[in-house]
């Protein structure tokens, strides 16, 4: 099957094809797993931080009085 057929079959432009071909190229399943892992780990670190940040402005209002 050519490129181009692969490409379009999937719904992705030619860009994003050629930039994933350009990041991950090289890479082994064990490292794509790994990446995959440590992208998910950084997005749940990211949402604690997110929810701790949160419920520290809320408790500074209300200590404040002004809820």
């Amino acid at each position: 099957m050519p490129r181009i057929d692969a490409i379009s079959q999937i719904s992705v432009t030619e860009q994003t094809c050629y930039r994933w071909k350009k990041k991950y190229c090289g890479m082994g399943t064990e490292q794509l797993k790994e990446l995959k892992r440590l992208q998910k780990e950084n997005e749940r670190l990211h949402r604690a931080v997110f929810d701790l940040t949160l419920d520290k402005s809320i408790l500074k209002e209300a200590a404040s009085g002004n809820f």
